[in-house]
């Protein structure tokens, strides 16, 4: 058993959509949320300066005495996470990837797209993901610009954000897609206004949120890590940029338990 917390790391809100995950089902465990918001979006970065940044993170949530550290942005996992965990061997570190397997393993009309950040859709991990479970099913990439910038921004719900939305998700749904994926932690939340375009057309949307909350569960089993049930959670919010951004992260983790 072990109290210390689970550290949970983005470039900026989009990972407090897997920390509503794992606070929602595991709630003994301690959470501290790092969101870098002073370098946001991480999108277009060189994977060097990723790196770096990521590095950096992390070093600061196992001087914070985290267990665990959740690389809860898909851009600093396929960027950094095979450096991270040579780098840092003494905890486990989880890195999340677009939910390819199960949108081809999901899909009747054989399409599917994946909507990303640039870096993502580059990565190995994503590119080896497709290539193996792929086969015979037609995937449709496509970068979802601006859509940090207006999560980070609190425009989800703005005429503007909605015309950016359906300039990416519509040619997708034309294409014969019946599954989007959505491959960047910051836009589950807009996923309410992706339904919106969606509308009464059978179309999937999903994440892989849930996927990781689980895959957290597995090590901590693993390695005998799970806080006890008598543990009162605490939940710590830290930040690079100011403290009005930690302010408006910990008002967004709250908005986002009631999604």
């Amino acid at each position: 058993m072990n109290n210390s917390p689970i550290g949970v790391y983005d470039s900026g809100f989009g990972g407090l959509s897997v920390w509503r995950e794992l606070r929602r089902a595991l709630p003994c465990e301690s959470l501290i949320y790092l969101g870098d918001g002073k370098n946001c979006p991480y999108g277009s970065l060189p994977a060097e300066s990723i790196r770096m940044l990521a590095e950096t993170a992390v070093r600061d949530l196992i001087g914070r005495g985290c267990k665990m550290v959740v690389v809860a942005c898909n851009t600093a996992t396929a960027a950094a996470i095979s450096h991270l965990r040579e780098v840092f061997q003494s905890i486990p570190i989880v890195g999340l990837e677009p939910a390819v397997k199960p949108a081809c393993k999901m899909t009747k009309s054989r399409v599917v797209g994946v909507i990303a950040t640039e870096r993502s859709l580059q990565g190995e991990k994503f590119l080896s993901t497709l290539e193996r479970y792929g086969q015979g099913v037609e995937v449709i990439k496509a970068v979802g610009r601006g859509w940090v910038e207006a999560v980070e921004q609190n425009q989800e719900h703005t005429e503007q954000c909605r015309e950016m939305v359906s300039a990416v998700v519509e040619p997708i749904i034309k294409r014969g897609a019946d599954v989007i994926v959505l491959g960047c932690t910051h836009y589950p939340f807009l996923k309410d206004v992706i339904c919106e375009v969606v509308g009464e057309r059978e179309v999937a949307v999903i994440d892989s949120g849930a996927a990781v909350e689980k895959r957290v569960e597995s090590l901590l089993d693993e390695y005998d890590l799970r806080a006890e049930d008598s543990n009162e959670a605490r939940y710590e919010f830290v930040s690079y940029a100011d403290e009005q951004y930690c302010e408006r992260l910990r008002a967004k983790a709250s908005e986002s338990l009631l999604r």
